[in-house]
């Protein structure tokens, strides 16, 4: 197993009047050659918007948007004709396809909010876009799927062969997790964890190749994200 772990104060900023954005990979104004991807996974964007901002409208294509909203709330519309507010501890996803145009905005006029934003290139292209909002109802202390390419109640359906896993961890859990794909990316959320040997508190990632078993101890409340992608 082999481990790229990337520090919080390594992650590429976009500081805006009204964006506070930090980049897992190349994104914007953020350029590193050596830095452009996780094989289909292209950007992992952690973002915290103004009262009342956003993105307007703007188009995608060919691309799985997967968005999840940590604190606030998320003002959505689409060329779909899909509209509506995504809340805390919800996830979205759109799978752009042939191409769609959406709007996001802090749905609130006093509170800031915080959400991941994370594409991944898609298996198959030009597809029809679609759309799914889903509540995340998160057992505690386990590795909970949030999004796969296995249609389900507990999880969005995403175009590629990659799944999601979210995770409220107590101070001292440990987790084993067996990934069935080789390739695992992993983001703290919130807290510490210990990762053979190596520490990584929150805003830290890791990408992590030729992964067969994984051990997972929580030094302090903890809540990651980890996402199990293709060859």
């Amino acid at each position: 197993m082999k481990l790229k772990i990337r520090k919080s104060e390594e992650r590429g900023k976009t500081k805006l009047p009204w964006l506070d954005s930090k980049h897992g990979f190349s994104f914007g104004g953020y350029s590193n050659p050596e830095n452009v991807n996780f094989g289909k996974l292209v950007v992992f964007n952690d973002d915290i918007i103004a009262p009342g901002k956003g993105f307007g409208a703007h188009p995608h294509d060919n691309m799985e948007i997967i968005t999840l909203v940590l604190e606030g709330s998320l003002k959505h519309e689409d060329s779909m004709k899909n509209k509506g507010i995504i809340n805390s501890k919800e996830i979205q996803r759109m799978s752009a396809g042939e191409g769609v145009w959406h709007s996001e905005f802090n749905a609130s006029d006093k509170e800031p909010l915080h959400l991941l934003q994370i594409w991944i290139e898609p298996e198959e292209l030009n597809t029809v876009p679609s759309y799914e909002q889903n509540s995340l109802s998160l057992k505690d202390n386990q590795l909970n799927l949030v999004a796969s390419n296995s249609k389900s109640k507990e999880s969005v359906y995403i175009n590629q062969d990659a799944s999601f896993f979210l995770g409220n961890f107590s101070k001292g859990t440990k987790i084993a997790h067996i990934p069935e794909k080789r390739n695992v990316y992993l983001f703290i959320i919130k807290g510490s964890i210990s990762l053979e040997n190596n520490l990584l508190s929150q805003g830290d990632s890791v990408e992590i190749t030729e992964a067969k078993s994984l051990e997972i101890h929580a030094n302090e409340h903890s809540t990651i994200l980890l996402i199990e992608l293709p060859d």
